[in-house]
């Protein structure tokens, strides 16, 4: 019977799984790849290719997606994150700050909890974008991310879904947006702001800013679930890897 590589795979696993990651799954494939040759004392094993090795890659990054995209199109999503949450352009932050002293602190609030709702309703488009994203896949592709930067995956994701997830998320996010007259409330702050000249242009159409935020948050999230399975990819994937991998048998 033929060597699978699932057994130097499961071998890493047993010996020192902390040393584990994405990269080294990589060398492995480059190392043995599909080689051949010998059989189990309990028989047959099954034969792990290079291709189910990046089905694997697949279906872990699928679960990242779909965790990320999960949170952030939830109520509170954007909202209740620091590290996501949308504020008021730099731009207004004077703007902000005056209206804060003059105890219209709630207005601000408000436009702000406003932008924030719009994003958490559009970021669920972004799910089908991804996926496909992973399904296009190629071998050179998995093979990039594996072997790649700690951040290879989420940089894929932006190469191949930014533009088609813009075009997403702006039709939504208007009409989010004109639901709670946020434009019009916005705008009359801008309106304040352009009078002492601390509007920026790409900060004027508050629709394409409160999107590329979106876009933002999407992306940040996504790059935190590639850390977590780089860090620890079987306590992050190891079901995952089960299923595509298979065991001895």
């Amino acid at each position: 019977m033929k060597k699978s590589l699932i057994f130097g795979f499961v071998w890493l696993m047993t010996q020192d799984a902390s040393a584990l990651d994405l990269k080294g799954l990589g060398d492995l494939v480059n190392k043995v790849g599909d080689s051949a040759s010998a059989s189990s004392s309990s028989g047959a094993v099954s034969t792990l290719t290079q291709q189910e090795t990046s089905d694997g890659l697949k279906l872990a990054l699928n679960q990242g997606v779909s965790k990320a995209v999960s949170m952030l199109g939830a109520t509170d999503g954007f909202m209740g994150n620091s590290e996501v949450k949308i504020p008021l352009p730099d731009s207004l932050k004077k703007v902000e700050k005056g209206m804060r002293m003059v105890g219209m602190g709630k207005q601000a609030d408000d436009l702000i909890l406003k932008m924030n709702r719009a994003a958490e309703q559009a970021v669920p488009e972004a799910k089908a974008l991804l996926v496909n994203s992973v399904k296009q896949m190629s071998l050179a592709d998995a093979k990039a991310i594996l072997t790649g930067p700690q951040d290879a995956a989420t940089q894929y994701f932006k190469k191949t879904t930014s533009t088609d997830m813009a075009a997403k998320f702006l039709p939504i996010v208007e009409k989010a947006t004109a639901n709670v007259q946020l434009a019009d409330t916005y705008n009359k702050y801008a309106e304040m702001g352009t009078k002492f000249g601390v509007i920026k242009k790409e900060d004027a159409n508050i629709n394409q800013y409160v999107t590329q935020k979106a876009l933002d948050g999407v992306y940040l999230m996504i790059a935190k679930e590639e850390a977590a399975i780089r860090q620890d990819p079987v306590g992050q994937a190891s079901n995952l890897l089960k299923k595509v991998f298979g065991a001895a048998k």
